[in-house]
């Protein structure tokens, strides 16, 4: 659904919606930083195991407008070198300002945003995270979940997939089954819908094939009801570590071959091109001027290609 729907509160700011929405990507946030510190306390096994457990550096980001004014920022959290991850980031923004002309037709062409050009205000909020697992046998992983509104119409998006190198069947219908089960208790066409928008936006046209096994992912989500919007992004996030940590938890322990390790590299080359060439949330904030390293956290920390 475009985001032109839905009736616009505290005379089209909508102020109160906003806060609201940035206040629980930040606790999402918090969740997800505690629950990854506890698992590498945990791992007491391993070949990692004699080093200190892996904790999150964290330092502010800043976004500035065009005239130089401040326009907003966020919390860049980064794990490097850790027990069970080799680098995650779990970073959170809430940025504004005013969208240049690539960006205002760029998201011309996907809604029907009328006035855009005349009034290319904007406000962003969202939290962004990336995994990439010491374990070759433990899956990287990229979730997301963001609101953006305009003078013109407000919208939810975001989503969740699961990138092994190794696949094992039964952690690809885990994660699978968790994220139905959080569509399905807002929507029963959610899961399939946004399975299938998934499998086609993390498709590769160049190497011609997915980066993953999929997830969910959605855009433009805007039914006329806001609380029921939200509702449901916020059911996504929730379901995030219960539908990544089993999994890590099971294939933590699981040895692993100097091949399995050329393979996790290869893949990560993979993962790679498609978040450079591809990637809408690379592009938008590399566009609008929001910290460079911030947007490109996503990166693994050493990739190869054959």
């Amino acid at each position: 659904m475009n985001g032109t729907g839905g009736a616009m509160a505290d005379g089209g700011t909508m102020a109160e919606e906003k806060a609201r929405a940035a206040a629980w990507f930040r606790e999402l946030r918090d969740r997800i930083v505690a629950a990854f510190e506890a698992l590498e306390d945990s791992q007491t096994t391993g070949p990692f195991a004699d080093r200190a457990p892996g904790r999150f550096e964290m330092r502010e980001t800043r976004r500035r407008g065009e005239d130089g004014s401040d326009a907003g920022g966020g919390l860049m959290s980064v794990m490097r070198g850790g027990r069970v991850f080799e680098k995650v980031g779990v970073n959170v923004s809430t940025v504004h300002g005013r969208l240049g002309p690539r960006a205002v037709q760029a998201m011309a062409a996907r809604r029907d945003l009328p006035g855009m050009s005349e009034d290319p205000r904007f406000w962003a909020s969202g939290i962004s995270l990336v995994a990439h697992m010491q374990n070759p046998h433990i899956p990287a992983v990229h979730m997301n979940t963001r609101m953006f509104w305009t003078p013109h119409g407000w919208w939810f998006g975001g989503g969740a997939d699961l990138n092994p190198c190794i696949e094992y069947a039964e952690d690809t219908a885990h994660f699978h089954a968790t994220l139905k089960a959080a569509c399905d208790a807002h929507d029963g066409g959610y899961y399939e819908r946004f399975r299938a928008w998934a499998d086609e936006y993390f498709f590769i046209p160049h190497r011609g094939r997915a980066r993953g096994v999929g997830g969910i992912f959605y855009d433009d989500l805007n039914t006329g009801d806001w609380e029921a919007d939200f509702a449901f992004t916020q059911a996504v996030g929730r379901a995030f570590l219960p539908a990544f940590l089993p999994i890590a938890e099971r294939r933590r322990n699981t040895p692993w071959t100097d091949a399995d390790r050329e393979t996790q590299l290869v893949h990560r080359g993979l993962y790679a091109e498609y978040n450079l060439v591809y990637d809408r949330g690379t592009k938008f904030g590399l566009e609008t001027g929001h910290d460079p390293e911030a947007v490109l956290m996503s990166l693994p920390p050493v990739a190869k290609w054959p």
